[in-house]
């Protein structure tokens, strides 16, 4: 099994694969949760699987309640629109015609939420809320990274 963050770009998006399993979502959360704590940043991460379903939730010491269910919505956008929910970010902070992307339901357009692949399909997700978005993502390609070097 190959695990990566992204495809190349291509025409069509990437097919779903299977879900992630508990221990490659152990790995993640574990990995997450270590770049949380080397920043001190009090976080809450979600992993999700290929079909948006929560399979590891972890509020670290100090992390925001409200911050469980915004990780848990980023884990989802990520899986459920095959992409890094910066993408919405970036779209509605560019105004006009993008807002109505804020109509959506089910729609997190905050960055933090990243789809974690393997085998060039979608098997999981994963959502980190409780600092700045960027900091929420940081956190998550930690997450993904150690998965890729388990690979």
């Amino acid at each position: 099994m190959t695990t990566h963050a992204a495809p190349a770009p291509v025409s069509t998006p990437p097919a779903y694969g299977p879900p992630i399993t508990l221990e490659q979502a152990k790995i993640v959360l574990v990995a997450a949760e270590a770049e949380a704590l080397k920043n001190h940043w009090p976080m809450t991460i979600a992993i999700v699987d290929s079909g948006a379903n929560l399979v590891a939730l972890h509020r670290m010491e100090n992390g925001q309640i409200g911050s469980i269910q915004i990780a848990q919505d980023k884990a989802e956008t990520a899986v459920k629109f095959r992409r890094a929910t910066k993408v919405f970010q970036d779209l509605v902070a560019g105004g006009g015609q993008h807002l109505r992307l804020l109509a959506m339901n089910g729609l997190t357009p905050l960055e933090g939420g990243i789809p974690i692949y393997a085998d060039g399909k979608i098997i999981g997700g994963i959502g980190v809320s409780g600092m700045s978005s960027s900091q929420d993502h940081q956190v998550g390609e930690a997450g993904l990274s150690a998965l890729a070097a388990k690979a």
